[in-house]
């Protein structure tokens, strides 16, 4: 079946959380006001202080009677304990693992579930780039999106679509567990437009081509954030378009903190160009930034997609999309106190750059572009 992607729903309303310090009580917050079901999917999900946060409110929510189901990729999960898999099972939650890695091909064992979804009772989903891991907790610096209205149903039913494929299974390789009947939400009355947008590899990538689509007509401001800029050439070159026709274009990037140094510098030799065009780019100093999201105009994009060739060409990825002047403005207040926390690139510092510098960009560029040319 052809995939079509996922239309526009009025009567949405999106609230913006920064920090784990407000998304994390307000995603636990709604798992226990559970009253029907709890559908949980991660990418990344390791044994420590998190994880056991995360298992006691799903275990507790499980005990009252709630069908409860995590989704977990088969290989961001590599970390998650036995002893706490055996907890979630015994405790009530379904639990299934997407694509686990196995003697079969190179292209499936790279195939991962990146997405990062949460529903409950079908009537408020969160989505964003956090993940059950500690480093979320104080290291690393994450946003999250907390979502009312129709297209919660859109984000149930990436849920539900995958939960059902053939490509997950639990431990024991037992089938899936059935799923409730789905609740929809109405639409309110003050809400917005927004959609769910996914990417699933290389083959569907309504993601890339909505960003595309953005930077190709945006008039005023494109504010983008990622924690790994290797972005393909197509954006690179709508990106320096858009600062050439006088458009507010800006990259919001890790700086030295970092939890994958080669790809910073590889996405560093993109710098140059970028800068003589006109767009700015700025570094996080204080963590390290694992947020995703994007400002154009008054459209905004937050979700798992890092905008990068490999999530593009590999991964299953979701964002919400949404025309809403207030989270627009969240946003935009987002952006700005993050590049007060940042250092600004500037063009004739970074001509100037040091050549240690410059042998990092072209080594870990070249190892980049080898990659790439054997996707």
């Amino acid at each position: 079946m052809k995939y079509q992607p996922m239309t526009w729903r009025k009567g949405n309303r999106f609230t913006l959380l920064p920090e784990a310090s407000r998304f994390l009580p307000a995603m636990f917050e709604a798992i226990e006001g559970a009253r029907h079901y709890v559908l949980v999917e991660l990418y990344l999900m390791e044994s420590g202080e998190f994880a056991d946060q995360l298992i006691e409110v799903l275990s507790s929510v499980a005990g009252r009677g709630i069908s409860v189901y995590l989704l977990l990729d088969g290989y961001g999960a590599r970390g998650l304990a036995r002893a706490d898999r055996e907890r979630l099972k015994k405790a009530g939650v379904a639990l299934r693992f997407f694509n686990p890695l196995g003697l079969h091909s190179l292209a499936r064992n790279l195939s991962r579930d990146h997405r990062k979804i949460m529903v409950v009772d079908g009537s408020v989903a969160f989505t964003g780039g956090f993940g059950a891991v500690d480093e979320f907790l104080k290291a690393w610096y994450e946003i999250a999106v907390r979502i009312e209205g129709p297209v919660v149903a859109d984000w149930e039913m990436l849920f539900r679509r995958l939960w059902r494929s053939r490509l997950t299974r639990a431990d024991d390789k037992r089938p899936p567990e059935p799923l409730p009947k789905q609740r929809k939400a109405k639409a309110l009355e003050d809400g917005h437009d927004g959609r769910a947008m996914q990417g699933r590899g290389y083959r569907y990538q309504a993601i890339r081509r909505s960003l595309y689509q953005q930077v190709g007509g945006v008039q005023e401001r494109l504010w983008l954030c990622t924690p790994y800029f290797v972005p393909t050439f197509t954006l690179r070159r709508r990106l320096v378009r858009a600062a050439k026709r006088g458009v507010d274009v800006r990259l919001l990037l890790p700086g030295a903190k970092h939890d994958h140094p080669g790809v910073r510098y590889a996405g560093q030799r993109f710098y140059q160009a970028m800068l003589k065009a006109g767009v700015r780019i700025y570094e996080f100093q204080p963590t390290f930034i694992h947020a995703k999201f994007v400002l154009a105009d008054d459209w905004v994009s937050i979700g798992s997609c890092n905008f990068d060739h490999w999530n593009l060409h590999w991964n299953l990825e979701a964002n919400q999309e949404a025309i809403d002047p207030t989270l627009a403005s969240d946003v935009q207040a987002l952006f700005e106190r993050n590049f007060a926390a940042s250092k600004e690139v500037l063009a004739e510092e970074w001509a100037a750059r040091a050549w240690s510098q410059r042998a990092f960009e072209w080594i870990f560029g070249t190892l980049d572009s080898i990659v790439t040319r054997l996707k």
